[in-house]
């Protein structure tokens, strides 16, 4: 996970280490409450990409565009980039570059911070799981961990936190992620790592993710908000058994 370093880089130059009080650290619910309302028009895009995948894992006409297009880009594409490593953080380093840069989105750094947490924990949930309960071979063979695709359920779940954060104030920034998103699916697909069932239903899972933890964003702030001038909490990376993670301290 080395590609997390220039998340992490970033985290600490836009104040990774932070006080919050709550006197300036307030959620406007009724401002801000059509982001955090669940909508089931916001499930229609990632249940057809999801939908899709699933389909993909049985269907024999789906299972043929799976080999097909396999079998073009072999013949054209030689495996072996590791852009697609790298791709996959690039929407939400995005965000926090642009807050760096004075671009500010729809949250503050630490709202944000707790939204893409979340997000990608859901991701994790989902996608860790069902690698192991499908069982589905990659394309070169080197596991039986194809079945949804990591790396593009990432870069999707970055992507619409980007549209999430600045589709009221840009919309054209705000949706300049997505078509990084889509590569980073592609490159899979090039590096032999994924069928294309597999990529799509990641971008689904994706997407899925980030509008869930903008729907449970209002239930976690409170524990996050502190209820006195008192109280404070600290954000940290950590990093042990060569693995990054989040350390959360907080104070009573």
């Amino acid at each position: 996970m080395k590609q997390l370093i220039i998340f992490l880089i970033l985290f600490y130059t836009t104040g990774l280490k932070a006080q919050f009080e709550s006197k300036v650290d307030t959620l406007d619910v009724t401002t801000n409450g059509n982001a955090y309302k669940f909508s089931p028009k916001k499930l229609i895009i990632p249940s057809v990409f999801i939908s899709y995948g699933i389909l993909s894992l049985t269907n024999d006409g789906l299972k043929e565009i799976n080999t097909s297009t396999r079998h073009e880009s072999s013949e054209h594409i030689t495996p072996g980039a590791m852009i697609d490593n790298y791709m996959q953080y690039a929407p939400v380093v995005a965000v926090y570059g642009l807050n760096l840069a004075g671009v500010k989105g729809n949250h503050n750094f630490k709202d944000r911070t707790i939204i893409y947490v979340t997000a990608h924990l859901i991701m994790s949930a989902i996608v860790i799981p069902t690698k192991k309960w499908v069982g589905e071979e990659r394309p070169d063979g080197s596991s039986k961990t194809s079945f949804p695709s990591g790396h593009t359920a990432t870069a999707f779940s970055s992507a619409h936190f980007m549209f999430r954060e600045y589709k009221d104030t840009n919309f054209w920034l705000s949706i300049s992620c997505y078509p990084i998103a889509a590569m980073t699916g592609v490159y899979r697909i090039f590096n032999d790592k994924h069928w294309v069932g597999d990529v799509v239903a990641g971008a689904g899972i994706g997407i899925l993710s980030t509008e869930m933890a903008y729907w449970l964003f209002p239930v976690i702030f409170k524990w996050f908000t502190p209820k006195s001038n008192d109280q404070s909490l600290i954000i940290l990376p950590t990093y042990q058994s060569k693995q990054f993670g989040l350390g959360i301290i907080k104070t009573f």
